[in-house]
């Protein structure tokens, strides 16, 4: 009976026999190795599924999300797109609040209108605004229908254009996000498109033009309210002010102070905002402030609010 090993052994003596099998394991292997580079799938690791022990998608990408979520306080916001933190201060029988504000794009300063209206008696609640726009941060605007004249613009549309009798100065944001100052007579359509003008507030007065104090004799006069500000530090960098009044915890800021408080934290640039009643701060869901009107304490309803988009 013949073993494998003789049977093996008079195969190979024939000729060409070992050059034959030689190239059949040749080509074998080469296939094999085109195979394992182009078409044989290889899992080196199921990305979270040690850390989250989930292979769903759905699952995973929540669990990535977890991790960048903003970090939230009181006073306080910070996610990889806004920094944004409040102070209270309460000095000389004044209270008065401060956001200061950093963000890395210009498409999250928003402005808003009631249910998205521009037009008379078509007003709500700074919170109300707020949160039906998805603010992180809001304060009330210029009220912009309370009166029928001024140049008015929101988030790049032009509402009106028809410029307050008096010489008065309007402010407008431009579409990097920075504060200008112009006279409301030099507002043209024109010249809001050519200034790629994205808001555009009449109220007023300025408080601040290329880092001096721009406060005339007439506003130095004016008593102590409420009130509310914006300015601008830097390039996307804010500072909102709003101050108490008409009560006996706080009894206002004239002009001055309020532009001597936006001098000190940097500001090139600044302007005052509706105030009174109107004066609201919101943050996080709820009023940061005490809005009063001196009769009637609590949020005002208003026409318009500058504020922080979450979310973009």
């Amino acid at each position: 009976m013949k073993t494998i090993f003789s049977v093996l052994q008079s195969f190979f003596k024939k000729p060409f026999r070992y050059a034959i099998c030689f190239a059949v394991i040749l080509t074998g292997f080469s296939i094999y190795v085109i195979l394992d580079t182009f078409i044989i799938e290889k899992v080196y690791a199921v990305l979270g599924e040690s850390q989250y022990e989930t292979t769903d998608v759905e699952e995973y990408t929540e669990a990535i999300a977890k991790i960048i979520e903003p970090v939230i306080t009181d006073m306080s916001y910070l996610d990889e797109n806004i920094a944004l933190k409040i102070e209270k201060f309460d000095e000389n029988g004044v209270v008065f609040y401060v956001a200061d504000v950093k963000i890395s794009d210009a498409k999250y300063l928003k402005t808003a209108l009631p249910g998205g209206v521009f037009g008379k008696n078509v007003v709500a609640r700074t919170s109300s605004m707020a949160k039906e726009s998805n603010a992180i941060f809001a304060i009330n605007g210029d009220y912009c229908t309370f009166k029928n004249t001024g140049v008015i613009m929101r988030n790049g549309e032009i509402l009106r254009v028809r410029p307050r009798r008096q010489e008065r100065c309007g402010l407008v944001i431009d579409e990097n996000g920075d504060l200008m100052i112009f006279e409301e007579n030099d507002l043209t359509t024109e010249k809001l498109e050519e200034i790629k003008a994205v808001q555009c507030f009449s109220f007023g007065p300025t408080l601040i033009v290329d880092g001096k104090i721009n406060i005339n004799e007439t506003e130095i006069a004016k008593d102590r309210n409420p009130r509310t500000a914006i300015g601008q530090v830097g390039p996307l960098h804010y500072i909102f002010i709003v101050v108490d009044g008409r009560t006996k915890l706080s009894k206002g800021m004239k002009f001055p102070d309020l532009a001597k408080e936006l001098e000190k934290r940097g500001c090139f640039i600044a302007y005052n905002l509706d105030g009174g009643g109107s004066s609201t701060m919101w943050f996080n869901g709820k009023v940061v402030n005490s809005p009063n009107d001196g009769s009637f304490a609590g949020e005002r309803k208003i026409s318009d609010i500058i504020y922080i988009a979450g979310g973009v």
